[in-house]
């Protein structure tokens, strides 16, 4: 199947200015060298799904996890849930050459044992923002896998 990418109502979405989210795409835009911006996508039955990060190539697909404050284990479905999308996204969009997931510190704890290892099995790179900077994620190894 694959999604055709539709104009956005607007060019941030519902990220307003000043917000976590359009931080961190503006963050990752300026390490990849592209602008992302949210748009929708259309399913060939008529029905929409937004990506929360995509350049103007769509080559690379973007899922946010900007969660802040206390680690609640629930982040932890959330993470799942935007790795999910992003393996669909990138078989179903045809130009699509990289899968994203984003994340604030404070998530990091969600992608802890074989979490974070079958993301990068599964081609999903993982960056976290620190509040203004970058970094990706060091992948557990598979003896640390083991033990979780």
């Amino acid at each position: 199947m694959h999604l055709t990418v539709l104009d956005a109502p607007n060019e941030w979405s519902r990220f307003a200015e000043g917000s976590v989210e359009r931080r961190m795409l503006l963050a990752l835009g300026d390490l990849l060298g592209t602008p992302l911006r949210p748009k929708p996508l259309m399913l060939p039955d008529g029905s929409r799904v937004e990506v929360e990060g995509i350049d103007t190539a769509c080559r690379v697909l973007v899922q946010l996890v900007s969660n802040q404050g206390a680690y609640k284990p629930a982040y932890r479905n959330k993470v799942m849930a935007d790795m999910f999308k992003l393996l669909w996204l990138r078989d179903s969009v045809p130009t699509a050459e990289r899968a994203v997931l984003l994340v604030t510190e404070v998530i990091v704890q969600a992608l802890g044992g074989w979490v974070a290892r079958a993301a990068a099995d599964l081609g999903i790179e993982i960056q976290v923002f620190d509040g203004g900077t970058i970094v990706p994620l060091r992948p557990p190894s598979r003896s640390d896998v083991k033990r979780a």
